[in-house]
């Protein structure tokens, strides 16, 4: 017979299937099948090299098997997420269990409980706790008690994990991560901390790998950068900085708190780094808006020989979609067919929400038609493809689809479709909708109530709008910002300003950049410079907000409409960052209104010299010399135009007749009515004329 140090050499040895058997036949021969440590290693070996039915086969075959024997294969098909198996075996143990040898210990409750949790079984969970109370042993081990806290947990009980935890004198580490993690999954993160500080403060336990990555995680939750980087700092003074699962907690920290430049230089000097961290330092960027950079750290990837997967994958199509890179999001395109995952839903759903958003709707249609399984998502990434692409009458009819499919919407959807019928500005349809909304209970929720006010004053329903706001019971800043700037866009700018005014002397309420938008729109339509220039101060100073390219744009078109263009101009040199052609843009339409020639050319040279290539900014600049009727200018500026090549894009309306939609765009003479169309269009203007309406200058256009 072979030595027992032979044997367990030849165990050690195994590292392929093949040999597994071998070594069982081996076993067999000797009569060592016999020997429960021997035949629980082998079972390992079978799960490890081999498959989980060859493990369970030798199982069945063994006539006694011991704990041991029980733990192992409990186990395996634990990791296997064969939660229901789990259970099964684990109740045909305890009732075959005959002697202290075969009976579950405190290594098999853990892994019953996992399966409990796996299933959010509470019910057998509660038994099994109950067999725990009776065991001295086993009610006083922390692994136990560490599965019981995340079994409850799992199960949104989490004031039973705290009497378990609590039934503990003197918990170890591993109970408080279980403790901490619990917090965290339940969405209580500051509780979370706080456990954290009593374990490190109170107890003096030093945190292991896992409790500082669902530490992490809760400062995530919280959007906390200040306490993500306390964190940071501490898992450097404990060593756990080069972690890799650390890291790329940190990593995703940053990412959703927007604190780029840390994600950077923590990725720079990550020593290692897999997949997970090279997919989210992706989405890093393109959750910040820098695509092209999420882009170039794409093609390091691939360079470096790192596999991206579906993950990855569907990062990258966002940011191709941000950047309208649609050349590159067809190279993704390929190799997800390459990877055979082209039509997994989450991949299928970013290919074409970034085929629409690069305005390839065929391309777009083709994967919604092809894709086996349709959810909400990709249905409402279809509709607001639709409205995008400027043919929001049709998404609504992708809504009435998706209805008569089965797919309920949720929230996003309701949003996506009332903005699409925004577009539209259709009261009748607006209001079959808001019936809808009524039915279906969605008129409660908040992102719902903002996109209805939106929709009813795009409308010129501002009644309605009112009634809305005044019905939600729950208002944030997002429904006082939709309000403002429905009162703003039906010319209402003192309503609007009284509205900021009183959203701001409330509690708990504080605006946002979209609110002040708003709010200085409303002041720009209306003419109120003074009250325009007294709540942009405020912004800046009061709630420190650094105002952005709109909130400038918005500035500078309030001081030009009303006459003020020194002003504009000097509002814009004293902006500390540089200012996008729209600024220029908005200044050059003023000079137009009050016919400044001299500056108009001015920033026409600062404006062309940014973007050189936007047809409309040629029209402004021709259009004011031709009222000022300098023809030698307007046909250089019609010249440079040609040989650029320049086009504008055609504008586009549309009108309900009898139920049905018609859509027109600027110039257009296909369709049969356009004759008496254009007809009536000129007697409406002959009438303008001779009430003084509109002057001769307001219908000066170049034709590009």
């Amino acid at each position: 017979m072979k030595s027992r140090e032979f044997i367990n050499n030849l165990f050690e040895a195994c590292k392929n299937e093949r040999s597994v058997y071998q070594l069982h036949c081996l076993t067999l021969k000797t009569g060592l099948v016999t020997n429960s440590l021997y035949v629980t290693k082998l079972n390992t070996l079978y799960v490890k090299h081999s498959t989980l039915q060859n493990a369970r086969k030798l199982f069945d075959e063994t006539p006694q098997p011991t704990v041991y024997l029980w733990n192992s294969l409990l186990r395996s098909y634990c990791r296997e997420k064969q939660w229901k198996e789990t259970i099964r075996l684990f109740n045909r143990m305890l009732s075959q269990s005959i002697s202290t040898s075969d009976k579950p210990d405190k290594f098999t409750v853990p892994i019953a409980i996992k399966a409990c949790a796996g299933l959010s079984d509470l019910k057998t969970g509660k038994v099994i706790h109950g067999l725990v109370k009776k065991s001295d042993e086993m009610k006083a081990d922390m692994f136990v008690g560490s599965a019981l806290v995340e079994l409850y947990a799992k199960c949104g009980e989490m004031e039973d994990s705290l009497r378990v935890f609590e039934e503990f004198p003197e918990p170890d580490v591993v109970l408080w991560t279980s403790m901490v993690t619990a917090y965290q999954k339940n969405g209580n993160a500051k509780e979370a901390l706080s456990f954290l500080s009593q374990m490190v403060m109170n107890e003096g336990l030093i945190p292991d790998r896992v409790t500082l990555v669902s530490v992490i995680s809760s400062c995530t939750q919280l959007g906390s950068l200040l306490a993500g980087k306390s964190v940071h700092g501490l898992t450097i003074r404990m060593g756990f900085d080069n972690d890799l699962s650390v890291a790329n907690s940190l990593l995703n920290l940053y990412a959703k708190t927007g604190s780029i430049r840390n994600a950077r230089n923590l990725f720079a000097k990550m020593s290692e780094k897999d997949v997970i961290s090279w997919s989210s330092m992706i989405l890093c960027y393109v959750q910040n808006e820098e695509p092209d950079a999420a882009l170039n750290l794409f093609d390091e990837m691939v360079k470096k020989k790192y596999e991206p997967n579906s993950v990855t994958l569907v990062s990258v199509l966002q940011a191709c979609a941000a950047a309208i890179n649609v050349n590159v999001g067809r190279r993704i395109h390929e190799l997800t067919k390459q990877k055979g995952i082209e039509l997994d839903l989450s991949v299928s759903t970013s290919l074409l929400d970034m085929y629409m958003k690069c305005s390839c709707l065929n391309d777009a249609i083709d994967i919604f038609k092809r894709m086996p399984y349709k959810d909400v998502v990709c249905w409402s990434a279809l509709i607001s493809g639709y409205a995008q692409n400027g043919l929001a009458h049709e998404s609504l009819g992708i809504f009435r689809n998706m209805l008569s499919d089965g797919t309920r919407p949720d929230t996003v959807t309701m949003v996506k479709v009332l903005t699409a019928c925004a577009e539209l500005g259709i009261l009748h349809q607006a209001l079959c909708l808001h019936g809808y909304l009524v039915s279906s209970g969605f008129d409660e929720k908040v992102f719902v109530g903002a996109a209805l006010i939106d929709l009813y004053s795009k409308c010129g329903s501002l009644d309605n709008s009112i009634r809305v706001f005044d019905f939600l019971s729950e208002k944030d800043v997002v429904v006082w910002s939709s309000m403002i700037a429905g009162y703003g866009m039906n010319g209402f700018g003192r309503e609007a300003v009284r509205m900021f005014n009183r959203m701001t002397e409330g509690p708990g309420i504080i605006p946002n950049p979209i609110t002040f938008l708003s709010v200085l729109s409303a002041c720009s339509h209306t003419g109120l410079v003074e009250e325009g220039i007294k709540i942009f101060d405020e912004m800046v100073h009061k709630y420190k907000i650094e105002p952005n390219s709109e909130h400038q744009s918005v500035m500078v078109d309030l001081l030009g409409r009303t006459g003020k263009l020194n002003k504009a101009m000097e509002f814009i040199e004293k902006m500390k960052v540089k200012c996008e052609p729209h600024v220029w843009g908005a200044l050059l339409g003023a000079c137009r209104i009050h016919q400044n020639v001299e500056m108009a050319e001015r920033v026409a040279k600062k404006l062309l010299r940014q973007d050189q290539n936007h047809a409309g900014y040629y029209v402004l600049l021709s259009n004011i010399y031709a009222v000022d009727e300098k023809w030698d200018s307007v046909a250089r500026i019609r010249n440079l135009v040609k040989e650029k090549g320049l086009t504008r894009i055609p504008g586009q309306s549309w009108v309900q007749v009898k139920g049905k939609v018609y859509t027109f765009t600027a110039a257009d003479s296909s369709r049969l009515e356009s004759e008496c169309v254009y007809q009536l269009l000129r007697e409406i203007e002959v009438k303008m004329k001779e009430e003084n309406q509109i002057s001769d200058t307001d219908f000066t256009l170049l034709e590009v």
